[in-house]
């Protein structure tokens, strides 16, 4: 059988910066927390790893890793928001490449979002990456391979306010085709109850607002419309 083929890659201003070498490099940095581990797992030397990664910081005109020393783990290497992104940016490119290349059909992806009232008013994050950039939304991402959306929307909502929540409810599933303009996202919206932590923004959330729940205004996504049917439900 024939089978088309194709390589992708991630360029800046011209210059070659990241193919799926390079990307799976970043990857073990940051989910390993160790240049040195993910050198190991990719087969190469500590030099070899390490002068890769600086010679994509290079080209990228800023670094894409930091390391944290000392406490009680250790020290811990990890992605800058530079070298997420530029993760993010290859990954979400070449998996659209491979998709097209395989002819197969696409799919919606799977997304969560909580909903979470504290003291009258709404937790909610200003985006830090696009799409909608800089607007307030609901806390949420995608749900990983394997993962329950229970379990998911939990994760996501912790990773971008530091809070630890429990599920009460689901409030609905919105699957308008239009509502991302990455494509075709559906998403569960669950109303959730605090459990602890301090309300501080993560990695993923430039920060975080408490909003009146019936004025939040202009928001990311259909989130206007979630909200708004939460307000009406507990009308």
């Amino acid at each position: 059988m024939l089978k088309l083929r194709a390589k992708s890659w991630l360029e800046k201003d011209g210059a070659f910066l990241v193919g799926e070498g390079r990307a799976r490099l970043l990857s073990l940095v940051e989910e390993t927390g160790s240049i040195s581990e993910a050198a190991k797992r990719m087969g190469m030397s500590y030099r070899h790893a390490w002068g890769t990664i600086k010679g994509i910081s290079e080209s990228a005109g800023e670094r894409i890793v930091q390391s944290k020393r000392g406490g009680t783990g250790g020290g811990r290497t990890t992605l800058t928001e530079t070298g997420k992104e530029i993760l993010s940016a290859y990954e979400e490119g070449n998996s659209s490449v491979q998709t097209f290349l395989e002819g197969g059909p696409r799919h919606p992806r799977v997304a969560v979002d909580g909903i979470l009232v504290t003291r009258g008013k709404l937790v909610a994050i200003r985006r830090k990456y696009p799409p909608f950039k800089g607007k307030l939304a609901l806390p949420g991402g995608f749900v990983e391979y394997g993962e329950k959306v229970e379990d998911a929307v939990l994760r996501e909502f912790e990773e971008e306010t530091s809070l630890k929540t429990s599920v009460q409810r689901m409030l609905g599933v919105y699957s308008a085709p239009d509502r991302d303009p990455r494509g075709q996202v559906i998403s569960v919206v669950f109303i959730l109850k605090r459990k602890g932590g301090k309300l501080m923004s993560g990695s993923d959330a430039e920060s975080i607002e408490l909003v009146d729940p019936e004025r939040a205004g202009d928001m990311a996504f259909d989130h206007p419309e979630i909200i708004g049917d939460y307000v009406s439900l507990t009308d």
